[in-house]
């Protein structure tokens, strides 16, 4: 009886606990969702009165050139994002788990940029693109550095590419070494006895062993840039030419301060099922490929 009185007890607290977090979850998160999927279906300004014009906003954002030109400049930024961040970690990851010398200390070093704000490193390399590069470029001679690349179209997109991979490097090795420490070494003396090594080493033993922290990355990775705007923000705000116009960015800007709120909520709600699609098919993807391991 007291023993019943006591898990009773103990659930009432846990209860208690959870009740506060889910209310603040409600609140900030699936409020608002919902609040801007009724938005959507309206001509709301931000401001003053509005009026239902069902599915208007949805038919008109697949005839607005520039909403398509924002979901195409997201989408090969974040595929070739993805795919630079997760090779160079895997390449670092290796690095860092063999046996070197100070090998904690780079881990460390390694991390420093994740732990900064994707504002202030956007605005530090803004600084370094403006002016540092294009002056060594031109004490150089080297044509393609002597201006800034945020002044192009072609190169704008490939900078911000640097700047979020940079960024984004650390925490993805992280969750490498992380696989690569649960790797036994068993594995590696059997492969060894057979004649396995180099390239085949890593492609027959290591990666079938990790393709669950590989997946993770993937997700992740593919999650973050797709919704990338600080970066953005800091670097270009869109420019030149609406050239890398994200588009978070593009929701923010026109929603906010463009009299489109009712329209880019419509926008908002598309993309963050688009999110979740990509996300739910690159799990079943991985998950596959870990089921035939």
């Amino acid at each position: 009886m007291n023993k019943k009185k006591k898990m009773s007890d103990r659930n009432r607290t846990f209860l208690l606990i959870t009740i506060p977090i889910l209310l603040l979850f409600f609140c900030f998160n699936t409020l608002p969702l919902l609040k801007g999927f009724l938005y959507s279906f309206t001509n709301f300004k931000g401001y003053g009165s509005y009026d239902f014009v069902k599915l208007r906003n949805y038919i008109d954002l697949f005839q607005d050139a520039r909403v398509g030109k924002s979901y195409l400049f997201t989408f090969k930024f974040a595929l070739v994002s993805t795919i630079l961040v997760n090779v160079l970690s895997l390449i670092l990851a290796l690095g860092l788990n063999s046996r070197i010398k100070g090998k904690s200390a780079l881990r460390g070093i390694y991390f420093i940029p994740n732990v900064l704000g994707g504002l202030v490193v956007g605005y530090i390399f803004s600084y370094l693109f403006t002016y540092i590069l294009p002056a060594l470029g031109q004490a150089a001679g080297i044509e393609a550095l002597s201006t800034s690349l945020l002044s192009g179209t072609g190169t704008a997109w490939f900078a911000i590419v640097l700047v979020c991979s940079w960024q984004s490097i650390a925490m993805n090795t992280i969750i490498y070494i992380s696989g690569l420490q649960t790797v036994p070494e068993d594995v590696y003396e059997a492969g060894a006895i057979d004649g396995v090594s180099g390239w085949k080493k890593f492609w027959s033993l290591t990666f079938p062993l990790i393709i669950p922290f590989f997946s993770i990355n993937m997700v992740l990775c593919m999650k973050n840039f797709l919704m990338v705007f600080d970066q953005i923000m800091a670097l270009t705000k869109g420019g030149p030419a609406q050239s890398t116009e994200s588009i978070s960015y593009l929701i923010y800007n026109n929603g906010m301060s463009g009299g489109q709120f009712g329209f880019q909520s419509a926008n908002a709600f598309v993309f963050f099922i688009v999110i979740v699609a990509i996300s739910v098919i690159q799990m079943r993807i991985t998950g596959k490929k870990e089921e035939q391991l």
